[in-house]
């Protein structure tokens, strides 16, 4: 199957705010990802150390009913959603993204890390960009606002450092 050409990315925000959209007329809330993960750790921490989710408050609140929340459903579908998106536009295949500069070792090393520092962060902020940018940004949230400013601060101050594996 031929590669396909990517949306028109004005397109693909129309299609995105109306996901939004449809999202609070039919579920009542917003999108969001760390929710949905969160729920999946405390899930299997509750497989391997039940009484240490019981004794800690933080995840106590949310081993009821662990993984039947509407963010669990929402990503599985976005999963799903995407490993069909790729099959049908035929850009489904193994390969790391990566610059000239930077072996496929250290960008999944840069990866990981960098997904730490996110997770971590979309806990401390109380959501992560889909929820804090999209979701609390078209409720006109002042701390989503605050939060998207501070990420863009953020990436333009980190890029400089990582750039040169890029080009």
């Amino acid at each position: 199957m031929k590669e396909q050409k990517f949306w028109n990315p004005y397109w693909a925000g129309v299609g995105l705010g109306l996901t939004l959209l449809f999202t609070f007329v039919l579920m009542g809330r917003g999108l969001g990802a760390s929710g949905a993960l969160m729920r999946f750790d405390v899930w299997f921490l509750k497989l391997i150390a039940p009484g240490h989710v019981q004794a800690n408050p933080y995840f106590a609140k949310y081993a009821e009913h662990t993984l039947s929340n509407w963010l669990v459903f929402e990503l599985i579908g976005v999963m799903i959603g995407g490993f069909l998106s790729g099959a049908l536009a035929g850009r489904l295949k193994v390969k790391t993204g990566k610059g000239p500069r930077i072996s496929d070792k250290g960008r999944w090393i840069l990866a990981f890390v960098g997904g730490a520092f996110i997770g971590f962060a979309a806990r401390l902020a109380r959501g992560c960009t889909s929820g804090q940018a999209l979701t609390g940004g078209a409720t006109l949230a002042l701390g989503s606002w605050a939060f998207m400013f501070a990420v863009f601060a953020g990436a333009y101050a980190t890029a400089y450092f990582v750039r040169k594996q890029w080009i």
